[in-house]
Formats: C-alpha cells, sequence, structure tokens
C-alpha cells in the first residue's frame, strides 16, 4: 500500500497552525494511499453508488471539518486518522446500500427477543463514546453553519452527494444537467465549502 511522499510531515505544524496551503499539501499527499484503501473497501455495485476517487475527496471535506480535533504528532498518525474517517464513509455507504436493497426487496423483519425500539437499537454497540457524540456534533454544527452560507445550487448538489451520497447520474438527472456537469458543479462546491470552513 502506498503511503504519503517523503517528507510530508513537515506540512502538520502549519496546517495545524491554520495554513490552508500546508493542509492541501497534506491532502494531496495522502490522496493515493486513501485511494489504494478506497479501491480496496468498496465492492463492484458500491462503486455504482461511490467512486473510489469521490469517496476520498469526501474524505478530504471531513477532514478540514474535522482537523481541529486532530491530536497526532506524526505523518502515520494522520494517516491512520484519514483513513478511519474513510473507512467511516465507507461503512457509512454500505449500511445505507444494504437497507435500500432490502426495504426495495421488503425483507425487513422484526427480531423476535430485541427489546429495542427500532431497527438500530442492535446497533448500540458499535456507537461512539460521548465525547465522540459531542465533536460529531460540533461538526455537524459547523458544517451546517458553511453550507448555509453557500449559494443554492452548491448547497443542494453538496447535499444529495455528501448526504444523500447518490451517483452523478443521478444528481444530473433531479438537477436537470448532464452526470459530467453535475459532477463538475459539486467539485466547485466542495472546494467553496472549504474555503467556507476554514479557520479566520
Amino acid at each position: 500500500m502506498t503511503g504519503p511522499t517523503e517528507g510530508a510531515a513537515q506540512w502538520l505544524p502549519a496546517a495545524r497552525a491554520g495554513s490552508r496551503e500546508a493542509l492541501g499539501k497534506l491532502l494531496e499527499a495522502a490522496r493515493q494511499y486513501l485511494h489504494s484503501i478506497a479501491q480496496q473497501e468498496l465492492d463492484a455495485d458500491l462503486r455504482a453508488k461511490n467512486s473510489p476517487s469521490d469517496m476520498v475527496q469526501e474524505t478530504f471535506v471531513e477532514v478540514q471539518l474535522a482537523f481541529g480535533h486532530f491530536q497526532g504528532d506524526t505523518e502515520a498518525e494522520l494517516l491512520a486518522w484519514m483513513r478511519q474517517l474513510l473507512l467511516n464513509r465507507v461503512s457509512k455507504l454500505r449500511r445505507r446500500y444494504r437497507e435500500t436493497q432490502k426495504r426495495r426487496l421488503a425483507r425487513e423483519v422484526a427480531l423476535a427477543g430485541d427489546s429495542s425500539d427500532g431497527p438500530a437499537g442492535g446497533l448500540a454497540a458499535n456507537m461512539t463514546s460521548p465525547s465522540g457524540q459531542a465533536m460529531e456534533h460540533e461538526q455537524d454544527q459547523a458544517l451546517q453553519a458553511a453550507l448555509g452560507r453557500l449559494p443554492e445550487d452548491y448547497r443542494r448538489v453538496i447535499t444529495l452527494r455528501y448526504e444523500e451520497q447518490l451517483p452523478f447520474e443521478e444528481i444530473g438527472r433531479l438537477l436537470q444537467r448532464s452526470p459530467d456537469a453535475a459532477r463538475k458543479l459539486w467539485a466547485r462546491a466542495v472546494e467553496r465549502l472549504h474555503e467556507e470552513l476554514d479557520p479566520p
């Protein structure tokens, strides 16, 4: 598995101090590494929903949003943290896709003896800690505030892609654009969102 270029850790202090350029260099250095992980983790049916490149780009949005919470000091710690963000996105996509498939086939059934109130009750063991939930809540608030400052078409394409995880073919249909035009609009929207999420 390919890691970042030699010496990428030199950009970590500047990135932590708020340099967008330094953070951009770190992300670019990690792109190939994260792309190889996404290729390994995304099954063929999931790639119809999200390509490895798109999954890496979406992870970069999350890295920018959450970078202030990164506590490590080394390149290895940074990579491990970004890898976990990527794997979390893959897991969410997998759950969403599988659950959609099950609903489509009307295969949901109640579990005998399950004391939970809903289908998510059995997932309690996989939930994050209270402090982790608090950080996620802060990140969600920051993201929602940044989204609110975007033009309507940017906000809509990010919501369709990042939250609803629709393929660009479907986004293009909803926005009355070609898939390629939808992808370009999304790329511009992500760039603008990066700017909105930058620390002052």
